[in-house]
């Protein structure tokens, strides 16, 4: 984990952990393609395959190890990316390792933009998913360690308004406070008990305080819990009018990802993985995330999915990134079993 830790991989500069990955998996036995920038491993066993997905990139630029390097203090581990996703690629290859001989037929996939919503790795994430019996995921559990049977799916927006420059004290139209009025109008779309969050990610604007802006523009972040809602907060993100007629509005939907909804086959994946986790020791609940992952994806083309299989940790996307030391081990044993189950 830590040798993967120190690997950086920020989005777009994944390739020297892509080979490292690719290393480990074909000294275990596996069959390595690159897919591009996203690496594929085929390993020989009982038909059909399983699915077990994982991914390069972390959010974290090149250089944050400098600032923050991998450490050990107490029961926890630190360092940018070891929860989300070191830990659990490091997991992906002890089960391989723990699980040879015995398992079922697995066709690996890691992506190399997942943080960027997968864009250039959805094709052949399909491709690869196709004929698989299900997908189980090394994305991080909840900090206390359940595994994730749904998700909440996730779309990315630009708002962009433009307006007219001039002095502060001249008649013209502000990007800006047009963009405000915007903001207060899109948060009002938030429904907690229907699973629907909005955020305001980033906003940009305007040149300087005696100048009226003629350019503003914000990031937006929805997620929706529920299939049923998708259509209707998309279009009401989409159909912005101006307050201010003399502005223009625009949205742009940068990607997005559909709710990974709890399934039938969720739920089998889940009872199988809670009585293995019963026979190593230890309880394993299910839980819903509000964050997307490419579960969402291949969940979407009907197969199974278990997700947050990966390490017991907290604070992903935040410099207080950890993973349970102690946790590894256990996880890493509840895969293998999940490898060489014959009912998955």
């Amino acid at each position: 984990m830590r040798e993967l830790v120190e690997i950086e991989s920020p989005t777009g500069e994944t390739r020297a952990l892509g080979e490292r990955m690719t290393a480990e998996l074909v000294a275990l036995g596996g069959a390595v393609e690159w897919l591009g920038e996203h690496v594929r491993a085929d390993f020989d066993g009982r038909e059909p395959p399983l699915l077990l997905l994982g991914h390069l990139d972390t959010v974290w630029q090149r250089g944050t190890l400098g600032m923050r390097p991998f450490r050990v203090i107490g029961a926890r581990a630190y360092g940018p990316g070891v929860c989300d996703m070191k830990a659990g690629l490091a997991i992906a290859l002890a089960a391989l390792r723990e699980s040879a001989g015995a398992r079922r037929a697995v066709r690996v996939f890691l992506a190399a933009d997942e943080e960027d919503g997968s864009v250039s790795a959805r094709t052949k994430l399909a491709e690869v998913a196709r004929g698989t019996a299900a997908a189980l995921v090394v994305e991080p559990s909840t900090p206390d360690g359940a595994v994730k049977t749904s998700r909440s799916g996730l779309a990315r927006y630009r708002v962009q308004v433009d307006g007219s420059s001039g002095d502060a004290d001249a008649h013209a139209a502000s990007a800006v406070e047009e963009l405000a009025r915007q903001i207060v109008d899109l948060l009002t779309l938030e429904d907690p008990k229907a699973g629907v969050a909005v955020n305001v990610g980033t906003i940009d604007g305007g040149t300087r305080a005696n100048a009226v802006a003629e350019h503003a523009e914000a990031m937006l972040d929805v997620r929706v819990a529920k299939q049923r809602d998708v259509l209707r907060v998309e279009a009401a993100v989409l159909a912005r009018t101006p307050h201010d007629p003399a502005t223009r509005v625009a949205v742009l939907e940068w990607y997005s990802r559909p709710p990974l909804e709890r399934s039938e086959g969720a739920a089998r994946l889940f009872t199988r993985a809670r009585a293995h986790a019963h026979d190593l020791g230890f309880e394993l609940r299910e839980a819903h995330s509000v964050g997307g992952s490419d579960g969402n994806l291949v969940g979407a083309l009907g197969i199974p999915v278990l997700d947050g299989l990966g390490a017991v940790g907290g604070g992903s996307h935040a410099p207080e990134e950890y993973v349970v030391v102690s946790s590894l081990e256990a996880r890493a044993a509840l895969l293998a079993r999940l490898l060489q189950d014959p009912e998955l």
